[in-house]
């Protein structure tokens, strides 16, 4: 069940896979945090984003192990960078940029990168690493970002003071201020079936915008878990499913699904097997499971329609045991 589990993140359900997990060379990441990590769009490159404000990219590309250059979890991805460019650095403000909310997010086509660590607002170009344009200095910073579907120039920025900035990077021009937050948002998601964004924050809050004229359709406070203290805290994720329709909430007391109303259809809260706090949850790429990380290292693996658990996924299947900076080997 768990090499079927894998595979769909890797997207070749028919290999097997690797006796142990594959690892990303990190070179200067050393000692570093990586805060943000995703896969391109493609699904043929990994995008990491370190808490001293660099970018990384690792590819996979076409050898004897890999015919295909496809991504797959039994050859490691290699680090890439354009010979004549540095590494993608965003800037940072005053204040230590390992304190500062991390965000980031890619264009459709993988062309273009949008990121933040506390500081203005970095457009990359993916292909040549270069900067493009900067922009949104704080403050307030920009804790979330997200592309519009239909318009790459056109950019949903969440900020630290609860707003949301609809901005035209081409005319470099903020065309909206959207408010219904008390705290920063932590999270944005555009359906283009539905033509709505949805937003969240710290406020443990979810709001419905059209994006026709931008206008607030509905918002509601997600539900507290059983014995949970109330109110709730802490950051709120957000991902639309493949079908545009189903939203999933991720809250560290809970994952969620909702409709296209944010009328809540099931949810689960940690227990038994995995009761850590929940770190984070996204979609799998073909929208059948739900993939869970927690506060303890454990993975859990849900059925995406029902929140069924799957499988678990102890952290010592995947995490080395620490090797001591003071040891020494002849």
């Amino acid at each position: 069940m768990c090499s079927s589990i894998f595979n769909a993140v890797t997207k070749k359900k028919e290999e097997e896979l690797p006796n142990s997990p594959t690892k990303l060379s990190t070179h200067t990441y050393f000692g570093l945090q990586v805060v943000r990590l995703l896969y391109t769009n493609s699904g043929l490159a990994v995008l990491a984003l370190g808490s001293n404000a660099v970018h990384k990219l690792w590819k996979w590309t076409c050898n004897d192990r890999n015919p295909s250059g496809k991504s797959t979890a039994s050859v490691a991805p290699q680090l890439w960078q354009p010979s004549n460019s540095n590494f993608m650095t965003n800037e940072t403000s005053d204040n230590n940029p390992e304190e500062a909310t991390a965000c980031i997010a890619l264009s459709k086509n993988d062309s273009y990168v949008m990121s933040a660590s506390g500081g203005k607002v970095s457009l990359f170009n993916m292909m040549t690493f270069k900067v493009m344009t900067t922009f949104m200095p704080p403050p307030p910073a920009a804790t979330f970002l997200a592309f519009h579907p239909q318009d790459n120039n056109i950019i949903a920025i969440g900020m630290e003071d609860s707003s949301i900035q609809i901005y035209n990077v081409r005319v470099d021009e903020v065309k909206m201020k959207l408010k219904g937050h008390q705290k920063k948002i932590t999270g944005l998601a555009f359906s283009q079936s539905l033509n709505v964004l949805v937003s969240s924050g710290a406020d443990a809050q979810l709001c419905l915008w059209s994006i026709d004229g931008w206008e607030k359709k509905k918002s509601r406070f997600i539900q507290v878990p059983a014995g949970h203290a109330s109110p709730l805290v802490g950051d709120t994720k957000v991902q639309f499913h493949n079908d545009q329709a189903h939203l999933l909430v991720v809250h560290q007391s809970q994952i969620t699904i909702y409709d296209s109303k944010l009328e809540c259809l099931c949810s689960w809260s940690p227990r038994d097997a995995l009761p850590a706090p929940i770190s984070s949850a996204i979609y799998s790429c073909d929208g059948v499971l739900v993939y869970s990380a927690f506060c303890d290292g454990a993975i859990g693996a849900f059925e995406a329609d029902s929140l069924r658990l799957r499988c678990r996924i102890a952290p010592a299947a995947y995490i080395s045991p620490p090797v001591s900076r003071y040891s020494y080997f002849d």
